[in-house]
């Protein structure tokens, strides 16, 4: 049997999806570039967190690394390793944040995207 959420937790997650939400509706460009960004940094590494994103992302892009994630995930370009390490985000308490990796989906798209940029260079 499933546990019933109080109305606390409702508001609370009926809140965050609004949050998700405001975010993607303000500009899917942006979004976009978080994504990019993303699977590029999947590319290069074995596996990675928000934690190594926010490093490497400017301030702004920081908003849309949780949507930008939830599809990636959601196409199928990244999956959650099953380990989990602890944000240093001071905004967050040090919750526990998912470790990513691309997967052979993502590996794919990632090679072909880089041929066709070093195609591009070569042109």
């Amino acid at each position: 049997m499933t546990r019933r959420l109080t109305v606390a937790e409702r508001h609370a997650a009926a809140e965050k999806d609004f949050l998700l939400e405001e975010i993607a509706d303000q500009s899917s460009w942006d979004q976009f570039l978080v994504e990019q960004a993303v699977l590029t940094f999947g590319q290069h590494h074995t596996d990675f967190s928000c934690n190594d994103l926010r490093d490497v992302l400017p301030e702004m892009g920081h908003g849309f690394l949780g949507a930008a994630i939830n599809s990636l995930r959601t196409g199928g370009i990244i999956a959650h390793t099953g380990r989990a390490v602890p944000s240093t985000s001071p905004a967050t308490h040090g919750h526990r944040l998912a470790v990513w990796a691309l997967t052979g989906k993502g590996r794919t798209i990632a090679a072909e995207r880089t041929a066709r940029a070093q195609g591009s260079a070569a042109a």
